[in-house]
């Protein structure tokens, strides 16, 4: 017998049969008719080319074939059943799994201490495991499931994502404490005139400062250029020079690392930092769960 042969609706009541012995506990257990019960039977019946199940006072027995049967029908249904209805629901204090969120240097500096202490309250078993935006291909990774988040400025994740943003922040000039640039407000002469840090952060947009500044006629002595964030704290510690950062970023190396910051003297726009996903776990409980930890953790 081939399986487009049968209707799993006769599985069905058969394994319910199994269950109740009687038809009519059967019907009352499905929402369906006595009749339609007895007319499943009657298919699957012919369709094994065996009565299945006899009619005594004690209710319907099955024969030898139902009952070899029985267990393997019932395992199989089970088995669809969970299969069917895994995304319905997630049980973060009891499980184990393993998300892989896209982030930038930034993000794990910012983002990360915080979400781990989030997520070992809520979800013990839970783990985490980043990726640089820029070292995978990440629309492609999102789309192929291999990635389930990516929180930062990222632009080229349009078409078939969702988004949510999580706060905006403008950028800052950071520098170490005592540089003669610590004050309260900074000119673009002054500005100008310091000796630069900059990080060109590939696959991110906040490489786009850059050309604004360029863009506007300011002039820079760039003395260092780094490919990523997370050096630019010991960097700044030990020198005079000074770095167009996020403000976020700026607040969280301030203390660590003994440096100040203000606010910038050239007209840059302020940024949005935002979380997405893509279409295909929009509905996935997991998924949801996991943006709502991040959005109830980091959003304003």
């Amino acid at each position: 017998m081939q399986l487009r042969e049968i209707d799993l609706n006769l599985l069905v009541v058969f394994q319910q049969l199994i269950q109740q012995r009687r038809v009519a506990r059967v019907a009352e257990q499905l929402g369906i008719t006595q009749p339609a019960v007895s007319n499943a039977l009657a298919r699957l019946r012919k369709l094994l080319d065996d009565p299945l199940f006899t009619r005594t006072p004690a209710g319907m027995q099955p024969t030898p074939l139902s009952e070899q049967l029985a267990e393997p029908v019932a395992r199989a249904l089970e088995l669809l059943h969970g299969a069917l209805n895994q995304r319905s629901s997630f049980a973060p204090a009891h499980s184990e799994r393993v998300f892989t969120i896209g982030m930038t240097d930034i993000g794990e500096i910012y983002f990360l201490p915080r979400l781990m202490d989030a997520i070992a309250q809520a979800a013990p078993g839970v783990s985490v495991s980043t990726v640089r935006n820029a070292a995978v291909k990440l629309k492609e990774e999102m789309e192929a499931g291999h990635v389930d988040l990516a929180i930062g400025l990222l632009p080229q994740l349009r078409s078939g994502f969702f988004q949510r943003r999580l706060f905006t922040q403008r950028y800052v000039c950071l520098f170490r404490e005592g540089h003669r640039l610590d004050k309260r407000r900074v000119s673009l002469r002054e500005f100008s005139a310091a000796e630069h840090v900059v990080v060109v952060s590939a696959g991110t947009g906040h490489g786009k400062v850059d050309e604004l500044l360029e863009r506007s006629g300011v002039r820079r002595t760039v003395r260092l250029t780094v490919p990523h964030f997370v050096a630019v704290g010991h960097i700044l510690q030990h020198t005079d020079m000074v770095a167009t950062v996020p403000e976020r970023l700026a607040q969280v190396l301030a203390g660590p690392f003994g440096l100040s910051f203000t606010a910038h003297p050239a007209e840059l726009p302020e940024i949005a930092i935002k979380l997405f996903w893509h279409a295909k776990v929009h509905k996935d409980p997991a998924n949801r769960w996991l943006r709502d930890l991040v959005f109830e953790t980091f959003a304003g």
